[in-house]
């Protein structure tokens, strides 16, 4: 069972701002803005390269969270970004996939 599952359920404390059968949101615990907020599927998928075309409506929830919140948030006008990272390469260190809501500060391109 990877980190985000057991925070999913509430085996290990986070500040969870989204929740519903099938998705989870949270804040990072480690945020690189201002508003980082971590959203994952309860389905447990590893990462990008594991979704099916079954998962396509699923996939599509996570980025409406992701815009639901961005309003709750008070983002949305300035605006923000959304991230899956996929593999070590990609950023990705945790096993289960991921999208990251990012924003409060300028994006500048490239990240990092």
């Amino acid at each position: 069972m990877t980190l985000f599952e057991k925070i999913a359920n509430h085996e290990i404390p986070a500040t969870i701002l989204y929740e519903d059968a099938e998705i989870v949101a949270f804040r990072d615990i480690n945020p690189q803005a201002p508003t980082h907020v971590i959203i994952i599927p309860r389905k447990p998928i590893t990462s990008v390269n594991d979704l099916t075309p079954n998962d396509a409506e699923l996939i599509g929830k996570l980025v409406l969270v992701a815009r639901k919140l961005a309003i709750d948030l008070g983002i949305n006008e300035s605006g923000y970004r959304l991230v899956f990272n996929c593999g070590p390469d990609g950023g990705q260190t945790v096993d289960h996939l991921h999208l990251h809501l990012l924003g409060g500060r300028v994006m500048g391109w490239p990240p990092g």
